[in-house]
């Protein structure tokens, strides 16, 4: 049992076999969920207020900013990798990256099916391939899904949070999710970067069934489906302790639309031993996504982002669009209130609105998405289906930087 406890002492040691998740369950008790706060809203008339407000729109992407920085493969969630306290690594001017990818030659609707994640460097816009993050038979799932990374320059190691999804030799692909979380030695020098073996991969934070829908679909879409998944961590300034935030699905709901941002802490100064919290914010009735949760704390004050899209709001209500959304709050737990009163912070532009998805937010505030589906000149893929595979960007989207002012936040270039 003690070889299975990896990271119960702070140690990290690779064994031969990830353990059996019943006791993965029994090492990693999750406590009762005990409320520190009340959910913060995001409700529907702050949704409403977007049609009547006016902010810089993302700029319209042109055939230019279509750099296919990895030819063999398409490109779309990614992050920076982070110290602890969540400022990006850099070697040299080099930005460590990981990157969701899939073959080019497979359908976009299809990558989510075979994702696997990437690590690339970045610097003043150029991009180079450093191959697979992880070793081909170490997920315990049938795909790789967005995380977040944290290196810690004190042990030399490199901690990745991801989405593990499906089964390892299921038949067929299922929209399970799962939180996990592994760790290797990482060493670089300028763009030489050497990972060495990766721990046997760790749920890390288990759904409860009561806050927290329990993610086990079989069948599903993109947008559709609920959420247990993208786990950001946050070093909290304020007492220490690590946060991770994830995109989840409020289980006591009467809606289909029951998008929350999840949380979870620990306080064993290991990145360990997770205790599950009640939601942080809530769609509740409003949006049924609420994906890749980023905070970032400037001039005291905690900025929650996160992307979501126009076909996720609730038809009954009101609904935003393709974009970078915000709350902000003076305190880890809240309240939160909604940037710009709307909670809406980046919009995609009206006249491209699909074009660009799934942004990351650096300690600089520059933000990073992905380019979807650009050039549609108000044409619908709802109508034409193979538009999806000839306008799919499936590359980095132009960079931008969001300015913070308060309770406001808008592009600013």
């Amino acid at each position: 049992m003690q070889s299975i406890a990896i990271f119960s002492k702070c140690r990290r040691e690779r064994i031969a076999s990830p353990p059996d998740v019943d006791e993965l369950r029994k090492i990693f008790v999750l406590k009762p969920a005990v409320a520190l706060s009340e959910m913060s809203l995001w409700e529907p008339h702050h949704v409403a207020a977007i049609a009547a407000s006016s902010l810089p729109e993302i700029p319209v992407v042109t055939a230019a900013d279509i750099v296919d920085v990895l030819p063999e493969f398409q490109l779309w969630d990614s992050w920076t990798i982070d110290d602890p306290d969540g400022n990006a690594v850099r070697s040299d001017g080099w930005a460590l990256w990981v990157i969701m990818c899939a073959p080019r030659d497979v359908h976009p609707d299809l990558r989510h099916d075979i994702a696997r994640l990437r690590l690339m460097l970045e610097r003043d816009g150029e991009w180079r391939d450093c191959g697979y993050l992880l070793p081909d038979d170490l997920n315990p799932g049938s795909r790789e899904w967005a995380g977040s990374s944290v290196y810690d320059a004190k042990t030399g190691r490199l901690t990745l949070f991801y989405t593990v999804t499906g089964r390892k030799g299921e038949a067929n692909r299922s929209y399970e999710q799962r939180l996990f979380q592994t760790d290797a030695p990482l060493t670089f020098d300028g763009d030489n970067i050497q990972i060495g073996d990766w721990s046997a991969p760790v749920e890390n934070v288990i759904s409860d069934g009561v806050d927290y829908v329990v993610v086990n679909e079989h069948q599903g879409r993109p947008g559709f489906i609920k959420g247990f998944r993208d786990p950001f961590h946050f070093r909290d300034p304020a007492d220490g302790a690590d946060y991770l935030l994830f995109t989840a699905s409020y289980q006591p709901s009467g809606f289909e639309h029951n998008g929350v941002i999840g949380i979870a802490r620990s306080d064993d100064g290991c990145m360990a031993n997770w205790m599950l919290l009640p939601p942080l914010i809530s769609a509740d009735g409003v949006n049924n996504e609420l994906e890749r949760p980023v905070l970032r704390y400037v001039d005291g004050r905690y900025y929650v982002f996160w992307s979501t899209q126009k076909k996720t709001f609730a038809p009954d209500g009101p609904s935003g669009p393709n974009g970078l959304y915000g709350m902000v709050s003076d305190t880890l737990f809240g309240p939160y209130r909604p940037l710009n009163g709307t909670g809406l912070v980046a919009p995609n532009p009206a006249a491209e609105p699909l074009q660009t998805y799934s942004w990351w937010i650096t300690d600089a505030l520059d933000v990073i998405g992905f380019v979807d589906l650009w050039g549609l000149n108000g044409r619908s893929v709802d109508a034409d289906p193979s538009l999806v595979a000839q306008h799919f960007g499936g590359v980095p989207a132009p960079c931008f930087r969001v300015a913070l002012n308060g309770d406001r936040a808008q592009i600013i270039g």
